[in-house]
């Protein structure tokens, strides 16, 4: 921070411009009990000193003097960053209106007409020095707000590329784990019942383990602000049936009832979709999970006030005491949870109150131990779109396995042999499919010309040229531009997917994969190959 020069220590410095000596007299006089005073006799000695390595902190220009005038100096020391911020006062006998606003429009701060009044002078030099020490300071500010700024944006990349990375990293062993225990557990080859046993519980450990994962890069997302949401009207009904049908298994398992409302009328509120259903879910899945035998749970919508909406999950389980609560949203804390056998990660319910949050929503929680709690949160209401945007589907939902038994060559691109042998066994259960594969994108390109397979999969991270590239270098191939190719990636972070599905990839998969999805999303491109190989040879 800049010093208080318009105090005794230390002393603002001043330099008097001006070519007559009784005027440079006057004016050491007046200001050298306050000031540090310089002179200089012309343009070019008031321009060395106000270029200088220790420039003045304000200088009283005269403006007629031979040679170089004071327009011409205060203009070349507004132009030049070494003294532009210097504030400048004009101190002549030219009283002209013309010869001040001239003065001013070159950027003086000031303009004082001879003869001159010495406590008018030294109060307009103590105010401009001080707006001087000011702007010092508020610049100086600026300064360490954009080194501020742009330390921010580099941790935040190095943030997102660190969270891309752990993501691939953790995703890449899991796809193997729960790839092959999912072969293991759906092979058609009988298994003893420990094993079968061993599988189930190789499974569940594995989906959690994936679960957690999510949840922590949920939460690092947010926490960065790098999260995107896309707001738009979305039916509470319609999110409430989906989140009905994904939860009422789980429920009837533990044999918890489940209630949901009846919409008498359309119900719209301003949030992300995939979101809002996140939230519901997970503040469903504790009430399943923490609720007590034969329990009951309850969810609601109301509208307490004009233009919200709040969204209500009740459950019959033990409850929470107002100590409890007050520790509710802090990430990995799970209330004593840890040893009941009950899985959780103790980051869900934090991520839903700040997704809320993000979407101008509020969440509160009621409990009474022993008879349950009330999970809240309310949203923005909106009306409905203008129009209902009507989904034409082309695409058939494909059954697990080719409806016709047709024959097809496959390409995999893939440096991981585990990950290789993985979908070898899966494309090994249809005879039908004939698989083909390559360990690098320049290998697998010209392989593909080659064989000009049916569909391509391919991994994004590869040795050689990454996965987007050997795509463009496909589509820029007659021969390979009509094959759909699919991403099989373990990079699971937004801007990866979006990157993958705007350089044109068929459909972008996430590994760990879901071998039936997986399956699906197989036979779909299959029959949209099938329907391009049909129009190219109705155009030939």
């Amino acid at each position: 921070m800049q010093p208080d020069k318009t105090g005794p220590n230390p002393k603002a410095t001043i330099l008097v411009v001006d070519d007559t000596p009784e005027n440079l007299t006057l004016m050491n006089n007046l200001l050298k009990d306050h000031y540090k005073v310089k002179v200089a006799t012309n343009g070019e000695n008031a321009l060395k000193i106000g270029y200088s390595d220790s420039p003045p902190d304000l200088i009283l220009l005269d403006i007629m003097m031979p040679g170089m005038d004071g327009y011409e100096v205060c203009r070349r020391l507004k132009n030049s960053p070494l003294s532009s911020h210097i504030p400048v006062i004009f101190l002549t006998a030219k009283s002209e209106m013309e010869d001040e606003k001239k003065g001013l429009e070159l950027g003086a701060a000031d303009y004082i007409t001879k003869p001159i009044s010495p406590p008018i002078v030294l109060a307009r030099v103590k105010n401009h020095l001080a707006l001087k020490v000011l702007s010092d300071i508020l610049q100086e500010k600026n300064t360490e707000l954009a080194l501020a700024k742009t330390f921010a944006e580099k941790a935040n990349l190095a943030k997102s590329e660190f969270l891309s990375s752990m993501s691939h990293e953790l995703r890449s062993p899991l796809h193997a784990i729960l790839g092959f225990s999912q072969l293991m557990a759906s092979d058609l080859t009988p298994t003893h019942a420990n094993q079968k046993e061993s599988i189930e519980h190789i499974l569940k450990a594995g989906w959690h383990l994936l679960h957690l994962i999510d949840e922590i890069l949920d939460l690092a997302k947010i926490e960065s602000g790098q999260i995107p949401l896309s707001l738009e009207a979305v039916s509470l009904s319609e999110i409430m049936l989906e989140c009905q049908s994904m939860t009422e298994h789980t429920a009837k398992e533990k044999g918890i009832q489940i209630v949901f409302p009846v919409f008498k009328q359309p119900c719209y509120v301003n949030g992300d979709w995939t979101r809002i259903k996140q939230i519901l879910l997970n503040f469903l899945s504790n009430a399943i999970k923490y609720n007590c035998k034969n329990g009951r749970v309850d969810v609601d919508y109301s509208t307490p006030t004009p233009g919200r909406v709040r969204v209500s999950i009740q459950d019959t389980g033990d409850g929470l005491s107002p100590d409890q609560i007050t520790q509710l949203f802090m990430p990995f804390n799970r209330l004593g949870q840890e040893s009941s056998g009950t899985e959780g990660t103790g980051i869900g319910l934090v991520v839903a109150k700040q997704l809320v949050e993000l979407m101008g929503g509020s969440v509160s929680v009621e409990s009474t131990v022993g008879e349950g709690c009330i999970f809240q949160f309310e949203l923005d209401e909106v009306d409905a779109p203008d129009s209902e945007t009507e989904v034409q589907t082309t695409e058939l939902i494909p059954s697990t396995r080719l409806q016709e038994k047709q024959e097809h060559t496959l390409l995999y691109i893939e440096d991981n042999p585990a990950n290789m042998q993985l979908i070898r066994l899966i494309i090994a259960r249809s005879p039908e499919l004939h698989l083909l594969t390559a360990v690098d994108g320049l290998s697998g390109i010209a392989l593909a010309i080659e064989a000009l397979p049916a569909v391509i999969l391919m991994d994004i991270n590869l040795p050689d040229i990454n996965g987007v590239e050997a795509l463009q270098i496909l589509r820029a191939n007659p021969a390979t531009q009509h094959i759909p190719v699919i991403a099989l990636s373990a990079n699971a972070m937004p801007p990866d997917i979006q990157k993958a599905m705007n350089a044109g990839f068929y459909r972008y998969v996430t590994k760990p994969i879901i071998v039936t999805e997986f399956i699906e999303i197989l036979n779909m491109a299959l029959q949209f190959a099938a329907s391009e190989m049909n129009t190219q040879n109705g155009e030939s």
